[in-house]
This record gives structure tokens, sequence and C-alpha cells, in this order.
């Protein structure tokens, strides 16, 4: 399956992306899925806060699609998230087939690079914990690895600090 997923269009796509940008690091496959932030941490061996998750919400308010990075042992504050967006609107998750049809990529291997320039990125502060992170690349089987500025200067993302929250319990 590594060699097919390295194939797959969407990969293909995240490895123009970080070819043309210079980036350092490729895309690797992994022999295991990596559709969760504990799936990735185990397949790496690396902290799954060092894992980024990429999540997309729609703005009710435009119905537009948002991109919010973050630390795989983060949440989302949505109550935070509809504050930076400078509205109080909610924000909510969207479908499987709303999620392929706004940003290009299937849920379990949303990159967060690569994405419709017109998609809004935001980035949590947390995830500058780590000295390297790890993202997914289009593919349930495929990640990338950079540092936290990397992915800011890949994504043209907004850093925010508080967007995120500890799970409880």
């Amino acid at each position: 399956m590594t060699d097919a997923a390295l194939q797959h269009p969407s990969v293909q796509h995240v490895r123009a992306c970080l070819d043309a940008a210079n980036h350092p690091y490729s895309v690797i496959a992994l022999a295991d899925t990596a559709r969760s932030a504990g799936e990735a941490a185990l397949a790496l061996g690396v902290p799954v806060g060092a894992i980024v998750k990429t999540l997309v919400f729609m703005r009710m308010s435009g119905n537009e699609p948002v991109v919010a990075l973050l630390a795989g042992d983060r949440q989302c504050d949505l109550a935070v998230l509809a504050k930076i967006l400078g509205d109080d609107a909610e924000c909510t998750r969207p479908r499987a087939d709303v999620v392929k049809a706004a940003t290009g990529y299937a849920i379990g291997g949303v990159s967060p690079i690569g994405l419709p320039p017109d998609i809004t990125v935001i980035m949590d502060q947390s995830l500058f914990r780590f000295d390297v992170v790890w993202a997914a690349a289009g593919h349930p089987h495929c990640v990338f690895q950079a540092t936290p500025d990397d992915l800011y200067r890949l994504t043209a993302a907004k850093v925010a600090d508080g967007l995120s929250v500890a799970p409880k319990g």
C-alpha cells in the first residue's frame, strides 16, 4: 500500500507544493494508517501533540470553510475560533463530502498545504512546543515533517494563542 499511496493524486499535489516551497523533507508513506493523531503518533513513534490535526470547519455566516491547525493532543475551542475570525458566528464540522469539495482532500488525509487560496487557515500557538511536527499529506498513509515555523510559512496561516484546549478526562 505504501508505494501506491505515494502515487495518489492528492499526495502528488502535496509533494509538488513541498518541492515548490523548497521544503527540505518529502512525503513519507507509513505501513499503518495515520487517520487520527493517535494512529500517526504510534506509527511515527512521536508524542501525540507533535501530530498536526488539520480540522475543517464551516462558518455558518457565509457558509465558508476555515481550517484550524492544532496539536494532536488538543481540541479546538469553537468560541475562540469564532472570535479569531472576527465574528460570533457559529462554526461547525462539515460532512466528509463537504470537506473533500472545500479542500480537495478526503478526511483522514487532509493536508494543511496545497489548500485552495481562499481558505482561511488558523494555526494554534501550541504547535510551537515541538521542534518537529508531522502533518497529513493527502492520504491516510502519508505524512510530512516540518518545524512549526516551516508549517507557518507553508500554510500562510494566522497564528493564534488560545485556539485549543486540552481535552477533558
